[in-house]
């Protein structure tokens, strides 16, 4: 009896040990190394839904409304997740404020640590839709050229005692404004492309037909790089695009169709094979790019094997039902229904956002983004490996 006692008493030792473990581990993905930056760090974002705090709200006024942002801001500010975005976390590594929607005039920010041009469902074709990829660094240039405006007055002054003779001199302007080398050392940020694949998918365009568009969207990427890089910029960190197969909105549409395309982990074969070979395309062109854009600093993450490792070792990091929507209707297996979606009158939402990684069956929920960017900020997933920050130290 003794020994059944002490036998017992180990296994809750043991388990108390595992549970504490695993908490040291989540502490550990929250708290990465502190910021190494001596500059104040300047950031434009450009992309889709995955990274947008608010863009499309502030742009067309379209509702995003609770229980999105319920987790960490107690309202919606036009993110679509119960909290906050990978670029949330990648900002605060920094100790720099969450990045404002370029389109938010009532932000009440003064865009000195950057702008954020991503707007939800945004693509990199058609080129001249709103808000595509061109269209966005269209208005980077804007933003930037009109800022520089501001950075600068010119002052005239009259100099002969006729006051014939005036003298023009620019003088810097009061006011905490970005400079030339502001935008010159500041990142620029990219995560774009899901749309695409997903779109022409959804066009019920075949395997092939997908992947034979992947050219023209990789060549987007390069004109809006080349052109930020025209433009002064030196720094740009690039993700490549996530798991599209394993989205429950995306499983939940071919549900009915032959399941033989699902893989071990029950997501579809085909959408994350091209998203794979979007990514391979993605890679090489940042390889390319670096060696014939001079001085510039060109990092590729990989994205995607951070998020199938989610939903494949969803246990190791405490979630459970990785392919079901927390905020969704219908159930499972995967609570998705294109009808009845997250933040609409009649759409439940599960109590624990915690245990979920999918927040509304297309993107993820702020403890699942905060793993991702724990393993970012790990640069185990860059190539090559370079610290977030390495745009603001020196």
């Amino acid at each position: 009896m003794a020994s059944h006692h002490h036998r017992l008493h180990f296994s809750q030792l043991l388990f108390i040990s595992s549970f504490l473990f695993f908490g040291l581990y989540v502490c550990f993905l929250a708290s990465p190394v502190a910021a190494q930056c001596k500059n104040p760090p300047v950031i434009f974002n450009f992309g889709d839904s995955n990274s947008d705090t608010g863009g499309l709200f502030a742009g067309l006024g379209f509702p995003v409304d609770l229980p999105n942002g319920r987790t960490f801001f107690g309202r919606s500010t036009g993110r679509l997740s119960d909290g906050r975005l990978l670029i949330d976390f990648l900002c605060q590594s920094l100790n720099a404020s969450l990045l404002s929607p370029y389109l938010d005039s009532l932000s009440g920010s003064k865009f000195n640590n950057g702008a954020n041009f991503a707007v939800v469902g945004s693509s990199t074709l058609p080129k001249y839709v709103p808000f595509s990829l061109n269209i966005q660094v269209m208005q980077f240039l804007h933003f930037k050229a009109r800022t520089l405006e501001l950075v600068t007055a010119v002052v005239c002054t009259i100099v002969s005692p006729a006051g014939r003779v005036m003298v023009c001199r620019p003088v810097p302007c009061s006011g905490n404004f970005i400079d030339d080398e502001g935008f010159r050392n500041a990142l620029y940020m990219t995560d774009i492309g899901q749309n695409d694949l997903a779109d022409s998918f959804s066009k019920n365009l075949t395997y092939i037909e997908v992947i034979k568009r992947i050219p023209s969207v990789i060549s987007e990427i390069k004109n809006a790089v080349k052109t930020l890089y025209d433009h002064g910029g030196r720094k740009f960190w690039i993700h490549n695009t996530g798991p599209l197969g394993c989205l429950p909105q995306k499983l939940s549409l071919i549900q009915l169709l032959q399941k033989k395309d699902l893989d071990t982990y029950g997501c579809i074969s085909s959408y994350n094979a091209a998203a794979r070979l979007f990514n391979e395309a993605l890679l090489h062109l940042c390889q390319k790019m670096r060696s014939e854009l001079k001085d510039a600093t060109i990092v590729h993450v990989d994205i995607f094997s951070i998020k199938y490792d989610l939903i494949a070792n969803s246990t190791k990091y405490g979630f459970s039902n990785p392919l079901m929507a927390c905020c969704g209707f219908s159930g499972p297996p995967y609570n998705y229904n294109i009808q009845v979606t997250c933040g609409h009158r009649g759409c439940p939402v599960c109590a624990e956002g915690s245990k979920s990684i999918s927040w509304d069956g297309i993107h993820y929920t702020e403890a699942a983004n905060a793993i991702i960017a724990s393993k970012v900020l790990s640069m185990a997933y860059s190539t090559p490996r370079t610290p977030f920050d390495f745009f603001c130290r020196s």
